[in-house]
């Protein structure tokens, strides 16, 4: 049996950030880092810039390749974590190793929810989550003619965008009235469905598949509605799961995802999770949420290797906080923070249709909820610190709303010590 003091399991951002901190107070103990991925780390926000071709596959590692033996790292490639035994500080891996730890990190992410649609399994069709995935997708990219997406989510629509791009027929299907719900209000995913249809996209909303068949071109998608769409290349793009299989049998509390407390441990002792599998701390309510986004995926990390390692520095998560950027068409979009209105709170609203730029402000007690812009400049990074540093910017708001980037800067400069 391979011994471990802490075993790290996954190699994105959280998966990253937790071995540097445990490096930055425990430069001598015994660290292996298990990841299924058979290549260098990578962050998955990439892989929509290798289907299109913005980005090479040799230059989107987050380390290269003699970083895990100057950090004394033992690199586990290719290998899955196929069962938990924390009643004896143990894992098992796909192919039969053993390793006892003395502290865990689960940071091993999420995989695409394939939907229950009757007859998936008798077509070919494409995922987007790892670097295989995408090119995969790619090369299938620059030979369709017909192309159906399904999901009108990030990864959906820039797929969507690029088979646009390569003179594809494009069609969307989304379920939900409209597209990327989980980020803009209607108003302003108008704007964006807007600039895909004018680019030659056709996008369905409220539509569900009822069942998918072979079809001469490749795929045949059924509708609620009885329209039939034939495709050469079908992406499902319906969301993700956290990969939590391991956790069959074991002690260790899941919901959504694993749930951890403020410093990402779980409740079993010596055992962490962070990232894509993890449920955290919603900033604005009580329930733990989960918010796979890169800026907490990487938080989440570095709190729980500090925590792994005993750094007395260490500091409690404060609550996961939406952040999320979509450039589309030469335009560009951003969310960040809650976008229903709460109890007590108020909106602003800035819209011109000659500009095609939408911006909506929600507030709350003089302190900021939310805000999310289509064609709007702004930082979302500093909008982000002034919901987590709760700022009063009551006296602000005015400018905030007409300026939200020069706004946003001045804020900064006064209060980012």
């Amino acid at each position: 049996m391979v011994h471990a003091q802490y075993l790290v399991v996954g190699s994105s951002h959280a998966a990253l950030e937790a071995v540097s901190a445990i490096r930055m107070h425990d430069p001598e103990g015994s660290l292996a880092l298990v990841t299924r991925d058979s290549r260098l780390p990578y962050s998955p926000t990439v892989l929509p810039y290798i289907v299109s071709g913005r980005s090479a596959p040799e230059n989107v590692y987050l380390r290269a390749a003699d970083y895990f033996a100057g950090q004394r790292v033992a690199y586990m490639a290719d290998r899955v974590l196929a069962r938990l035994h924390p009643e004896r500080t143990a894992a098992t891996l796909s192919d039969g190793v053993e390793i006892a730890y003395d502290k865990l990190l689960l940071a091993t992410g999420a995989s695409p929810a394939i939907p229950p649609i009757p007859g998936i399994d008798l077509v070919p069709y494409h995922v987007l989550r790892t670097l295989d995935d995408a090119l995969k997708l790619k090369a299938a990219v620059a030979a369709s003619r017909h192309a159906v997406v399904l999901g009108g989510g990030l990864v959906g629509m820039h797929a969507a965008e690029n088979l646009v791009k390569g003179g594809a027929d494009v069609t969307i299907v989304e379920m939900q009235p409209q597209v990327l719900g989980a980020y803009f209000d209607a108003v302003a995913a108008g704007f964006i469905e807007r600039a895909f249809a004018e680019s030659g996209a056709r996008i369905l909303t409220g539509r569900r598949v009822v069942r998918l068949s072979p079809g001469a071109a490749g795929v045949v998608v059924h509708l609620d509605d009885g329209q039939m769409l034939e495709a050469d290349l079908l992406l499902t793009a319906t969301g993700v799961k956290p990969d939590m299989g391991y956790l069959a049998g074991s002690s260790v509390a899941h919901d959504a995802g694993i749930l951890v407390d403020d410093y990402m441990c779980t409740n079993v002792a010596n055992v962490w999770a962070a990232g894509d599998c993890a449920q955290a701390r919603d900033f604005f309510g009580e329930r733990p949420v989960m918010n796979a986004i890169l800026p907490d995926a990487a938080e989440q990390g570095r709190i729980a290797g500090m925590a792994m390692a005993g750094d007395p520095g260490v500091k409690a998560y404060v609550g996961g906080v939406p952040l999320n950027t979509y450039n589309f068409f030469g335009r560009h979009a951003i969310a960040v923070g809650v976008g229903a209105t709460p109890s007590g709170g108020e909106e602003r609203v800035r819209q011109d249709e000659a500009r095609r730029s939408y911006l909506r402000v929600v507030v709350k007690d003089g302190r900021l909820q939310g805000i999310f812009g289509v064609n709007e400049f702004f930082d979302g990074g500093v909008m982000r610190q002034l919901i987590l540093r709760r700022v009063d910017i009551s006296a602000a708001l005015d400018r905030l709303v007409a300026d939200p980037l020069t706004t946003g800067r001045e804020f900064m400069s006064r209060l980012w010590k």
